[in-house]
């Protein structure tokens, strides 16, 4: 399936209610909001009236821009990231505005109740695997048994992982040094550095979608297809291989082992997925790797460098415990009790991170149109509340993959607080607020298979899928 003339001129309509809507009186708010919810469907296959009516609408608004659809798929946002305009969203001082007061200040009472729900729950799991191991060896015979466990673990100290996040951005508590504590502790016994990361985290923050200095889950760049096919040519190499459907198969299972088992290491020791500007960084070692493309963008700058040795010695410590207990007990006990559940632990991490960031119709943006705002409200909040019938999942993470657009736009923002804040922006702002309802598994196979590399369309890099933008 390709797009049509008709799609393309469906998708700039929307574009030009977009703009109207942002500067709308409120009494015209939900008539224009109608108009662009029209384009929309037409974007998809409605009747060519409404195409019409909008068509005619924009020719006399003088807003929207004509883009190329060529080679995009749609998720079910349909493609309303790229219907936004620079000149349209908002500023930081009006989101902020409409989001209650209160959702920014934090209870270290209500952030420590919630973290012995966490840390007990971790630890019930954890006295059911020392028990297990009395009488099921961790061996290769008994892997399977030990890998359900760790998925059961994993899942439930997930809960500890997003807790110490919050530390870090410090919604935590107000008192900073039990704030910095609990995250150091958490953190550092899930082998991350706790200060390295929360200042690596806050330019991911800062730079959200930005292809040159966003910090994870960056798309490489194609400046020419035919000459530089880096992920387009390897999904290609799978295509030709084995088939069209295969190979696209074979092309999402190589994505998701690549992102799902390695990438948090490989992040944490090369930057992996990060933008080119600050060059090959490394979490435990403060200086970049490699000459940087922006050296004033430095990853670790100033007193941030004292700081990563800090973090070190935590790891230090974790590292020489599991030595320690190798060495005693041997490595199929460690890894039963503890390196399964955190392999799951950090799947579930990237799994967070990338889908809150990255979909099909989901551009990325240059240092010329990218600001803090756009790159937040490029934040996609996903259906995790739909994972199993009681929101168990949901509600063991915190509702960090939920909420994530109000946790992206202000992360001072406590957990238990986020739905209020994300309730107000989407209620305020709906033309600018994303939120996609495929399930989880669902969306993970679409961009593992459909997010490769990216080219320019206009001021945008966008996904290239030409081919397959109805095998997505």
């Amino acid at each position: 399936m390709r797009f049509s003339t008709t799609a393309i001129i469906a998708l700039s309509a929307t574009s030009s209610v977009s703009a109207f809507v942002a500067h709308a009186p409120a009494t015209a708010r939900h008539s224009l909001m109608a108009k662009r919810n029209s384009a929309l469907k037409v974007a998809t296959g409605m009747t060519e009236e409404i195409l019409k009516t909008n068509s005619d609408f924009e020719k006399s608004s003088g807003y929207g821009a004509m883009m190329d659809l060529d080679g995009i798929a749609f998720s079910t946002l349909k493609g309303k990231a790229l219907s936004l305009q620079h000149e349209d969203f908002p500023k930081a001082g009006e989101v902020r505005a409409v989001i209650p007061q209160e959702c920014f200040e934090p209870d270290t009472a209500v952030s420590m109740a919630y973290l012995s729900v966490s840390a007990i729950g971790t630890a019930l799991c954890t006295a059911v695997g020392v028990n297990m191991l009395k009488v099921i060896p961790a061996t290769l015979l008994t892997a399977p048994i030990w890998a359900a466990y760790a998925a059961v673990t994993g899942t439930v100290a997930m809960g500890l992982w997003v807790l110490a996040h919050e530390c870090g951005h410090g919604a935590f508590s107000k008192n900073r040094k039990l704030q910095d504590a609990v995250g150091y502790i958490i953190h550092s016994i899930m082998l991350v550095p706790y200060y390295s990361w929360q200042r690596s985290h806050a330019v991911h923050h800062q730079y959200t979608n930005h292809i040159e200095l966003g910090e994870t889950h960056v798309p490489e760049v194609v400046e020419d297809i035919n000459e530089d096919p880096k992920s387009i040519g390897k999904r290609q190499w799978f295509v030709d291989s084995f088939g069209e459907e295969n190979g696209l198969a074979g092309y999402g299972v190589y994505q998701l082992f690549l992102h799902l088992v390695l990438g948090w290491p490989a992040y944490l020791l090369i930057g992996a997925t990060g933008g080119t500007g600050r060059g090959v960084t490394n979490h435990f070692w403060p200086n970049p790797l490699s000459e940087p493309d922006m050296p004033n963008k430095e990853l670790f700058p100033g007193n941030w460098k004292e700081k990563v040795w800090q973090s070190d010695i935590g790891i230090a410590a974790v590292l020489g415990a599991l030595f320690a207990w190798t060495a005693t007990s041997g490595l199929g006990p460690m890894m039963a009790l503890y390196g399964g559940p955190l392999i799951v632990v950090n799947a579930w991490l990237v799994t967070y991170t990338w889908l809150q960031h990255t979909d099909v119709d989901v551009p990325h943006f240059t240092v010329e149109n990218h600001n803090y705002v756009k790159g937040a409200l490029h934040t996609i909040d996903r259906a995790y509340d739909k994972m199993d019938p009681w929101g168990l999942i949901d509600f063991l993470h915190h509702k960090i993959g939920t909420t994530h657009v109000a946790h992206h736009f202000d992360s001072s923002i406590p957990h238990y607080k986020a739905q209020a804040a994300t309730d107000a922006i989407a209620e305020n702002f709906p033309e600018f607020y994303l939120k996609e309802e495929t399930p989880i598994h669902k969306v993970l196979w679409r961009i593992a298979r459909g997010c490769t590399s990216v080219v320019k369309r206009g001021d945008r890099w966008v996904f290239e899928n030409t081919g397959f933008v109805d095998k997505l």
